[in-house]
């Protein structure tokens, strides 16, 4: 289980040890007094992404256009127009321009000598859009040269930014111009309307991620900021990542955090859930095609004496035959093929809506578990500070609870997807795994039983014995670590793809086919 607290760096599971524990927890809950600091801290492994802010991609950019500035002698804004327009790659910007500078400068619209000379004039600069005179202060130009007002160009740029994304760069207003400068050179030089400035900051800033390709992406989660730099963690086979807002998810397809189970499965049990074929399969189990006109009836009440509500047509529920002359239908006459289907369908239904609601169950409970864990860190954890005299830091005991009742949720319900498609003919295989799902799910119960209502004893002082207080955090904490060592086992047998059955039933087979050797008579 991760959970950080650091700003920006965030840690995540790497392998563990032996995760079967040879002491399971008993129904009386006993527990050896420990160190209840290190009981209750999360282990902590590799550093494989990082959570960036704002002004964190802001200084990568600062430090790129320095570098391109000073390694090319070139100003700053032309620095962040090559930077834009090769995707800021540094490294390519600086293999083209010494390859060709001007065949770039070309490309990019960065000319070296303006095409329009004003001649040192302080006034009657005359505006290319609204053919005013203007003194030179009141008029700026690209490096082209091309003079326009200072009112011109805060509506040029204005309609640029409202425009979106293709703000980032600004071309000359003269149509048969290419030149091309940076649009926050104009922005900071004529724009005054903070909205329009604050949007086009956001615009830059999002084009390095979006540039980056694979190696940041933005947090998925409504209204968040922030970005993750997965680039440290690129040899990690594990890629669910938790942002500093406390949304979790998978960085590699953007889905919610999945982890023990691939990408692959969660695309395709999100999929089935949202198929409309589903609800062909439960039109299929649950309905009956009117005889007559075809239409599907439900049936909706005990009696097997049917009426269409469309063609008025009365037959059998069970046989399909019509009313009139009907006398009985309890007689085997062998299945037919829509029959078979029927079934067919109405066990694959079945078997789907085992798994599907036990899935969105466990997300139920983990939401719930969520708010749970707000409540107490806003409100509770400080009345049973007070209640229990004791500083809030030795209760955090109850917080660690919570958050591992909120990631083994999480586990468990995409163990129901992964049992979903796991092949039934693999018998040895689906005993194994369901075994593990038992054990982990059982221990989550008692682990959230113990943190939802025991807890409210000590919180609303119904119980005040501190030597009462003294068990149940033994108790909790010991549950704790205990159900975290069932998931960490179920974690891994997933991961490995229940691999140790695999090797198990080789080495059965290798030794049920080796043949006997007879042993040779001494003479």
């Amino acid at each position: 289980m991760d959970y950080s607290d650091e700003d920006g760096m965030v840690d995540t599971d790497s392998g563990e040890e032996s995760l079967l524990s040879d002491n399971p927890v008993d129904s009386d809950y006993e527990f050896t007094d420990q160190d209840m600091d290190n009981a209750s801290t999360s282990k902590r492994s590799q550093i494989s992404y990082l959570v960036l802010k704002e002004e964190d991609v802001s200084k990568h950019q600062r430090t790129d256009i320095e570098q391109v500035s000073t390694v090319l002698s070139i100003s700053q804004v032309e620095s962040i127009v090559l930077l834009l327009h090769y995707q800021w790659n540094v490294s390519k910007v600086e293999d083209e321009w010494f390859t060709g500078e001007e065949k770039v400068r070309e490309l990019v619209g960065m000319l070296k000598e303006p095409v329009v000379d004003l001649n040192d004039r302080e006034v009657n600069i005359e505006c290319g859009i609204c053919f005013d005179s203007y003194t030179q202060k009141e008029v700026t130009t690209l490096s082209c040269g091309h003079p326009y007002c200072n009112v011109c160009w805060t509506g040029y740029i204005t309609t640029t930014i409202n425009d979106g994304p293709g703000c980032l760069t600004v071309k000359c207003p003269e149509p048969s111009c290419s030149a091309v400068t940076a649009c926050q050179y104009m922005v900071d030089k004529v724009i005054t309307d903070k909205e329009h400035k604050e949007k086009y900051y956001r615009y830059f800033v999002r084009s390095y991620v979006e540039a980056s390709g694979n190696k940041i992406k933005w947090c998925p989660s409504p209204g968040c900021e922030y970005a993750i730099d997965f680039a440290s963690g690129s040899g990690s086979e594990h890629y669910d990542v938790s942002c500093l807002c406390s949304y979790e998810f998978c960085w590699n397809c953007g889905e919610d955090a999945h982890r023990p189970v691939d990408c692959e499965t969660v695309s395709k049990w999100i999929s089935k859930n949202t198929d409309e074929s589903e609800n062909t399969n439960w039109i299929l189990a649950n309905t009956k095609p009117c005889p007559n006109c075809k239409r599907q009836i439900e049936k909706s009440m005990g009696c097997n004496h049917m009426g269409c509500s469309i063609c008025k047509h009365r037959f059998c529920w069970n046989c399909l035959g019509p009313m009139k002359g009907h006398k009985n239908c309890h007689k085997f006459k062998g299945g037919n093929e829509t029959n078979v289907k029927r079934k067919r369908a109405k066990r694959a239904i079945d078997r789907y809506m085992h798994y599907y609601e036990r899935w969105a169950s466990n997300q139920s409970s983990r939401l719930i578990a969520m708010a749970d864990l707000k409540k107490l860190q806003s409100v509770q954890l400080k009345w049973l500070s007070i209640r229990q005299c004791t500083t809030e830091s030795q209760l955090q005991f109850t917080v660690e609870a919570w958050r591992q009742i909120i990631e083994c949720r999480r586990v468990l319900k995409w163990t129901y997807a992964y049992g979903y498609y796991l092949p039934e003919e693999e018998q040895t295989k689906k005993q194994f795994f369901e075994y593990l799902q038992g054990e982990a799910e059982a221990g989550l119960e008692r682990l959230h039983h113990c943190a939802e209502e025991e807890l409210k004893h000590f919180v609303f002082k119904t119980q005040d014995s501190s030597k009462n207080f003294g068990d149940f955090r033994r108790k909790l904490t010991g549950l704790t670590e205990a159900t975290k060592t069932y998931f960490e086992n179920l974690v891994k047998a997933l991961e490995n793809g229940l691999a140790d059955v695999a090797l198990s039933e080789s080495s059965k087979s290798k030794t049920k086919s080796k043949p006997a050797t007879k042993r040779r008579k001494l003479k």
